[in-house]
């Protein structure tokens, strides 16, 4: 059984940083697989587990890349879980490929009863999550999964912004006590970052601005969220955009640090803006005195709906344009 490991200086290597400018972008799935295959050559307990999505979520690579360490459960999810918490007893260290609606709807009791209460290590990912899942429609958008991953005792959060950074989630994640949702985007976005760096250390500064307005996003948003920033720049405004690869455990000291000396902060998620990233920035900010007036960006109470991705982004306020618009009615609105 692998040690047990913490955020912070202990966590896990990730080996050398990778170069991402000299690699061509990738989907997370595309990620997902390809790094659960080598790390099923480097280490004898990892163990990739699928609920007849492989073709869908890419751990077909696995299948036939690293097909010891591959298991098609099919279409039964709370069997699926169920089954990865037995290999997790067993000394392995289980990854689950589903959709994120499946897993953390479908399998929800199995994930509470027989993963997270006893903290077994099965390390669970979040397919096609959020609202650009191919047209799939309101039945398979997950949009509250990070409010339910939050919420459950014991858990890990993570929402990576790219595919570097998903890389380095899913081979830290594998010496992480405990039970790890993964949240991963079925479309490749914009690369943030050009190294893989271990995220426990907090949140990461992507853009650097006059310092009165911060924007922090989280996930695959936050590749939107700079084109935002991007976008105001160019009309004169210049913000700060903060990253949030980490929702639990949220390092609220490194969060606070980051917003520092902000008049207006502005949170940006795929997700409900119920107790998602806007949900954990507004409660650390509550607990403090005279700190930023803050608004919320993201699906308002709603459920998705089917369409293409940009109609969808527009939608729900969440394309680069769309964002760029409503922080500017916000500071004209709230700062002097």
């Amino acid at each position: 059984m692998n040690a047990s490991m913490t955020f912070g200086s202990s966590a896990p290597s990730l080996g050398a940083p990778s170069s991402g400018g000299s690699r061509p972008v990738r989907s997370q799935r595309e990620v997902f697989g390809e790094t659960l295959a080598e790390m099923a050559h480097e280490r004898d307990d990892i163990v990739v587990l699928d609920g007849d999505l492989a073709n869908s979520t890419r751990a077909d690579i696995v299948a036939e890349r690293a097909p010891h360490a591959f298991i098609e459960a099919g279409i039964a999810e709370q069997n699926l879980f169920g089954v990865a918490a037995g290999l997790a007893t067993m000394g392995l260290t289980p990854y689950i490929s589903t959709f994120a609606c499946f897993a953390v709807a479908r399998a929800l009791d199995q994930i509470r009863v027989t993963i997270a209460q006893p903290h077994l290590g099965v390390k669970f990912m979040g397919g096609y999550s959020g609202i650009l899942t191919g047209s799939t429609g309101k039945t398979h958008q997950m949009v509250d999964d990070l409010a339910i991953m939050r919420a459950m005792p014991g858990m890990t959060v993570l929402a990576p912004a790219d595919d570097i950074e998903a890389e380095a989630m899913l081979r830290a994640a594998a010496d992480l006590a405990g039970p790890v949702y993964l949240r991963l985007a079925r479309d490749p976005v914009r690369r943030v970052f050009d190294r893989a760096i271990w995220p426990g250390t907090g949140p990461r500064v992507v853009r650097t601005g006059d310092g009165r307005i911060r924007l922090v996003s989280t996930g695959t948003q936050t590749s939107r969220t700079l084109e935002a920033a991007e976008l105001l720049a160019a009309d004169g405004l210049s913000v700060d955009l903060v990253h949030v690869p980490v929702l639990k455990p949220l390092d609220g000291e490194a969060l606070l640090a980051a917003l520092a000396g902000a008049e207006l902060v502005v949170t940006v998620e795929e997700h409900t803006i119920i107790g998602g990233l806007g949900g954990a920035v507004a409660e650390i900010l509550a607990e403090q005195a005279g700190g930023p007036r803050l608004r919320r960006i993201g699906l308002q109470d709603v459920f998705g709906e089917s369409g293409p991705n940009a109609a969808l982004l527009d939608h729900f306020g969440l394309s680069a344009t769309r964002v760029a618009a409503q922080v500017r009615t916000w500071v004209a609105e709230l700062l002097p």
